[in-house]
């Protein structure tokens, strides 16, 4: 397959593009999906192309589009519907955890519900505290929900087109802080599979498992500590429900030493889950205790400076890394 350098908003751009080519029933959903293209430009020149029948600029209702197109996925459609930011989710929470999550199993598998949710998440824009949190670990929580969060352009193109194709209810997580930053991304449709983490970097000291765009931080964080001859390994798990816990155990392993970064709230986030796994099943083989790197329960601040006091980063994983690896 061919690669080009593209950015992560394109990567997405042609994922949705490629899946309406080849799938009638995909259609787009969303507030300014069409005419604007969407408030980050994911769905532009979709509308030109396949007509407002298949790509729908809803009105500002989340309850009523998000209804709308559960509605839509158990009659045959495979709805991507756009829910502009992950804070805006508590309007239409029962849609989602009550309806889709719950459907397929209540009416023993006699339909599908092949709804995509793409939605924007993470501060680091001073866009204040209704549009600056992460919020992953509230789906995930939920049983029928998968829960995917990819970190390149690459990730982010493949997860889609697995997403679309899927025949469950999906929300797809995507950092804003991520849409402009570019990778090699085939021009040929491709999926990568849920529940298979990538193994960014490899390492033998101490094993760094982030999520989005945390993952950068991580690689910032590890070409900083191999100047010290810590060797590092970054793990980005792309899906957490599915989870790919088997990957991370296999370096937990290998490492000894573990650092979660997680930008979702503390408590009962992703990071205290996984630390909870590897004590239950890899104890035995840990040289330190687990370190977590979690953004505070404080709503986002507005004030950028702090806003960057409490959202992890690469010098805090640093100091991190330094704190489980000081006996090496």
């Amino acid at each position: 397959m061919s690669e080009r350098v593209i950015t992560f908003v394109e990567a997405l751009n042609e994922a949705l593009s490629l899946e309406m080519e080849r799938d009638p029933n995909v259609i787009v959903m969303g507030e300014d999906v069409g005419v604007y293209g969407g408030i980050f430009g994911v769905s532009k020149g979709l509308l030109e192309r396949f007509g407002s029948d298949r790509v729908i600029d809803t009105p500002i209702s989340e309850g009523g589009f998000i209804g709308a197109a559960i509605g839509a996925s158990a009659v045959g459609l495979r709805p991507v519907v756009e829910l502009m930011f992950v804070d805006f989710f508590g309007v239409t929470m029962d849609q989602i955890y009550n309806q889709a999550a719950k459907m397929r199993y209540m009416f023993g598998g006699k339909i599908k519900v092949c709804v995509t949710i793409r939605t924007t998440i993470g501060g680091g824009l001073s866009a204040a505290a209704q549009h600056s949190q992460v919020l992953y670990s509230i789906f995930a929580h939920v049983p029928g929900l998968k829960a995917i969060i990819p970190s390149t352009p690459y990730d982010a193109k493949g997860l889609l087109i697995s997403a679309i194709r899927d025949d469950n209810p999906k929300v797809f997580f995507e950092h804003k802080l991520l849409y402009g930053v570019k990778g090699p991304v085939p021009k040929e449709s491709y999926t990568i599979p849920f529940g298979v983490a990538d193994v960014k970097r490899e390492g033998s000291d101490v094993t760094v498992i982030a999520l989005a765009y945390m993952v950068h931080e991580a690689l910032k964080a590890a070409e900083e500590l191999a100047k010290e001859g810590v060797s590092v390994e970054v793990i980005d798990p792309r899906t957490i429900v599915p989870f790919d816990k088997e990957t991370v155990l296999k370096s937990v392993k290998k490492t000894g030493r573990v650092v979660i970064v997680d930008e979702d709230y503390d408590r009962c986030g992703f990071a205290s889950w996984v630390a909870a796994i590897i004590a239950d099943e890899a104890f035995e083989y840990l040289d330190a205790p687990v370190k977590r790197i979690t953004t505070p329960n404080v709503p986002i601040p507005f004030s950028p400076t702090l806003e960057r006091e409490i959202l992890p980063n690469a010098q805090k994983i640093v100091k991190a890394v330094r704190q489980v690896v000081r006996k090496i």
